[in-house]
């Protein structure tokens, strides 16, 4: 029994009052498969948006394309002159953000109706990217959407080392600048994915281009790739979109951090910017989330048909503005996600 100084401690602040766990746990079911059926219920036409797009193949193929002529433009050109560091991070890094999205759009087979289709032609959008990866980011990705939020199987939650030791505006902007490496990394410890045939067709191709490329061309036409790769996911406004998506900027009340109110937190946000254009309109992450089989040309057609339900939702209206506020808002950090401890399942 307590002594009658002590202080009594709530479930709530149990959970959310120790240094070593400060997330924002919710205890509600995640939104986005509630609000898909409410639409569908609500605009039941909204479903023939659903399917491959077929314009995604010619501008990864042109992506591509482009930048194996960039490497070979700045294959006699010096790594550290102005022209190859400014070439790799206008060009370069929005270039690579755009294949790391298009990987992402290929992963929900919405490239080619063929499952196999979708899955090589993700290994060729791999290639300008330097390093394997578009075969291991399939099965991480679609348990992220199976499991948004959820502990131990959502791999883009950062995890509570991270958000500890990066806690403070030098960690923050550490994160921000080498979070490419975050999430490289990341779901490596949290759980291991088997290796399969197309695990292996990722990693041969991928070592195969990086080869060729280097003896018929330079060794510095690959390191344009990687310095491309490493710029597309560091302080660049397309980057930002990792942050945006799913970081909560607005610190949810006292009453809705407590389990037994069950308020649902916003988990995901979307933006409606220019930046769209060169990024798949992932901005559009709440439609994403609650229809991930729609493609990204599609997108604005379910925002505009099912409007009512997407109007009234936190959204972000500057990329540059979310890194800016993530790295000195001292109520924004690593901490900032939302979590919860059960539902979802392991894909893949």
């Amino acid at each position: 029994i307590a002594a009658p100084e002590e202080k009594q401690t709530t479930a709530a602040e149990d959970t959310h009052g120790n240094d070593h766990d400060r997330f924002f746990w919710t205890y509600t079911e995640e939104p986005h498969r509630t609000r898909r059926m409410a639409i569908i219920k609500a605009h039941p036409e909204v479903t023939k948006l659903c399917g491959p797009e077929p314009l995604t193949k010619y501008v990864v193929t042109f992506v591509v394309f482009l930048q194996i002529f960039c490497g070979f433009l700045l294959r006699n050109t010096p790594i550290l002159s102005w022209p190859f560091l400014v070439t790799a991070y206008i060009v370069g890094a929005t270039a690579n953000q755009n294949l790391f999205l298009a990987i992402h759009e290929i992963s929900h087979n919405l490239a080619f109706r063929s499952g196999l289709a979708n899955r090589v032609f993700a290994v060729f959008a791999n290639l300008p990217i330097g390093i394997p990866y578009s075969a291991s980011f399939r099965p991480y990705h679609l348990t992220h959407h199976k499991s948004l939020g959820v502990d131990g199987l959502d791999t883009d939650l950062p995890t509570p080392l991270e958000a500890l030791f990066l806690d403070s505006v030098l960690g923050k902007a550490f994160f921000c600048t080498f979070q490419i490496f975050f999430y490289a990394l990341r779901p490596m410890f949290v759980y291991q994915l088997p290796l399969t045939k197309i695990h292996l067709f990722n990693v041969v191709a991928q070592f195969t281009f990086d080869y060729a490329l280097v003896q018929l061309v330079g060794g510095k036409a690959l390191a344009y790739l990687i310095l491309s790769s490493f710029l597309a996911g560091s302080l660049h406004p397309c980057a930002a979109h990792f942050i945006a998506e799913h970081y909560v900027f607005e610190k949810p009340s006292s009453s809705a951090q407590n389990p037994e109110n069950r308020i649902p937190i916003p988990e995901t946000y979307s933006y409606y910017g220019p930046l769209n254009i060169l990024t798949y309109n992932v901005g559009l992450h709440n439609e994403h989330h609650d229809f991930p089989a729609i493609p990204w040309t599609r997108l604005p057609e379910l925002k505009r048909i099912a409007n009512e339900f997407y109007d009234e939702l936190p959204r972000h209206e500057s990329w540059v503005f979310v890194i800016w506020q993530f790295i000195w808002d001292g109520d924004v950090s690593l901490w900032s996600r939302v979590k919860r401890k059960e539902g979802g399942r392991l894909v893949g």
